[in-house]
């Protein structure tokens, strides 16, 4: 068990470390498709294609490398693209984004993370660190939340320090009285590390730690950390 020590406050990460983001997705590109089929029927049918989406996909991420923080702006100009390639009207996609963007915030938390968010928030405040395009505030985690950072609106995405030093100033101490939360292994635990806070990364699989930086606290799930916390 690595030292946690001298905690004042919790940043966490959203996707897969909240709620499993795969299934919320899916859920929404099949309701941009829906919506596509009826008002721009040209460009359903070229998202059915997989090869030619992932093209798209590609050819806008290169072409947008200082947007890659922002994933909504990214997703609005994959669907403009597409539709400007299937012969569809391009304006229409900032109301086929809406959509989509809608239908990303209906999330479903791991089983156990809300008792664990409760137990926490009433001892440590909670700030949401994260690259999605989720707004914590309208999902069921929103309650147990003091602030949320969120890579497009600060303008650059974990592991970057900048956004944790965002959240550290937020909550005004140091960085190395917040803890970070997260599943993923560079963006999360590495990258809060280097920024001075203290880790804990959520691997439910079991992956092996492959930086050169020391391994970090490692649980399978939230309430392992509540559990030594509040113990």
């Amino acid at each position: 068990m690595h030292l946690i020590s001298h905690i004042q406050a919790i940043t966490l990460d959203l996707d897969d470390t909240l709620w499993p983001v795969a299934p919320t997705i899916a859920g929404a590109e099949q309701d941009l498709l829906d919506w596509l089929s009826t008002h721009a029927p040209k460009t359903a049918d070229l998202t059915r294609q997989s090869e030619v989406k992932q093209a798209i996909r590609h050819q806008v991420i290169v072409k947008h490398q200082d947007r890659s923080h922002d994933l909504g702006f990214l997703r609005r100009e994959i669907i403009r693209e597409s539709m400007r390639l299937a012969g569809d009207e391009p304006y229409l996609a900032d109301a086929a984004y809406v959509v989509f963007d809608a239908a990303r915030q209906r999330v479903t938390l791991f089983p156990g993370v809300e008792e664990a968010l409760t137990r926490l928030a009433e001892k440590y405040r909670l700030v949401a660190i994260s690259n999605g395009t989720a707004d914590v505030f309208v999902t069921p985690a929103g309650p147990y939340f003091d602030a949320a950072f969120k890579a497009h609106e600060v303008g650059i995405a974990k592991p970057d320090a900048r956004i944790y030093q965002a959240a550290i100033t937020h909550l005004g101490l140091n960085a190395d009285q917040v803890l970070h939360v997260g599943d993923d292994a560079r963006a999360d635990a590495w990258g809060a590390s280097q920024a001075g806070l203290q880790s804990v990364w959520v691997n439910p699989d079991g992956h092996p730690w492959t930086h050169a930086s020391p391994s970090p606290w490692t649980v399978r799930h939230l309430s392992d950390v509540a559990d030594h916390l509040l113990s």
